[in-house]
């Protein structure tokens, strides 16, 4: 018991680690991949290649002055940012990031590289809890005692409401397919290959779902071209105008987590995981190693593919967003997930 203790609380710390080492990377990925794109030269100052200017930035959040402005109801003021930080690193703990399979540490089974191994409802879990994100930033605008921060808290609970079903019905056709709610089970049900040479991912029979997924993703996360929750033209900052300090950073940290969340599971659902055509991954800490480099590799590719888009598209209108997500978005997951349902009828899937 005490081993089964140890291994989780290892696996934990690592995956909080690895997380909050991935904010201050993006955030100099997101600097220089802006310059590069736009033909600047973005950080280059503070270490080689200004990679060490997110360790500047974090210093400065953390030695700013911590306001608290007047009229703002102190409580849930304080309460917002640690929801928001709280909620994205939780949703990480049932998302696998490898093949671990037969390996012990402590003379306890690691059970794959997965914090809660026993949790078969994974990606209902992560649903049910990402929902409970919105909660923060409703609460950050109406608690700050600021009108723009208001309009940007009821903006972004409208959008992430819309996205979330568009969301969650373009994963129905995954689960059908696999017919598992465990995310390390989605991935081994899309080994091997058709034809013998086009991966059995998901993106080729679910092209349909798996593009509304990543059009979800965008807006879930507040990011261009659905960044009307923050708005820096139209609503100063929208519903953290007025935090400060580890406030601020603190939604700041829970936007850039939920973008490794988010990225993950369009490896997962999508794009096979940790597989990779031909390649057959041995046991053993080899095979896990591997594994998670494969994994790795993949999901900072979609990192990256979040940065190209922000600093590719313009920012949506409002009544655009809106009817994208329930005029286009919603009925597109559902048919795919119709013809999800009739090709396994026809045993095609």
């Amino acid at each position: 018991m005490w081993a089964d203790a140890i291994v989780t609380l290892i696996k934990l710390a690592v995956v909080i680690g690895v997380l909050l080492t991935t904010v201050p990377i993006m955030v100099w990925v997101e600097r220089r991949g802006s310059a590069l794109i736009q033909d600047r030269l973005g950080p280059n100052r503070v270490g080689p290649w200004g990679l060490l200017q997110p360790v500047v930035d974090a210093v400065k959040l953390i030695t700013k002055e911590n306001l608290i402005p007047d009229g703002v109801d102190h409580f849930l003021y304080i309460l917002a940012p640690f929801i928001a930080l709280a909620v994205a690193l939780s949703t990480f703990i049932v998302v696998p990031f490898g093949q671990g399979d037969g390996l012990t540490l402590f003379g306890s089974k690691i059970h794959g590289f997965i914090v809660a191994p026993d949790l078969n409802i994974g990606i209902l879990y992560i649903f049910a809890l990402a929902a409970f994100g919105v909660y923060s930033i409703v609460i950050a605008g109406w608690s700050s005692n600021n009108k723009y921060s208001l309009l940007g808290g009821i903006r972004s609970s409208s959008q992430m409401i819309s996205y979330e079903l568009a969301m969650t019905i373009s994963v129905v056709g995954v689960l059908m397919a696999s017919s598992s709610f465990r995310l390390d089970q989605v991935v081994m049900a899309q080994t091997g290959t058709w034809l013998g040479f086009i991966p059995k991912w998901n993106v080729f029979p679910q092209i349909i779902g798996a593009i509304t997924f990543m059009v979800a993703a965008f807006a879930e996360t507040n990011r261009l071209p659905f960044d009307l929750p923050e708005a820096e033209a139209e609503l100063v900052a929208g519903y953290h105008t007025e935090y400060s300090s580890m406030k601020f950073a603190s939604f700041f940290m829970a936007e850039y987590i939920n973008l490794v969340t988010s990225s993950a599971l369009i490896v997962l659902l999508f794009f096979g995981g940790w597989t990779l055509p031909g390649l057959t991954i041995p046991h053993g800490w080899a095979g896990a190693i591997l594994s998670l480099v494969i994994f790795a590799a993949k999901v900072a590719f979609f990192l990256w593919f979040f940065v190209w888009i922000r600093w590719t598209l313009p920012r949506f209108r409002f009544d655009q967003l809106m009817a994208l997500g329930w005029k286009v978005m919603i009925p597109l997951a559902v048919v795919n997930f119709l013809w999800v349902g009739v090709a396994m009828a026809l045993g095609i899937l």
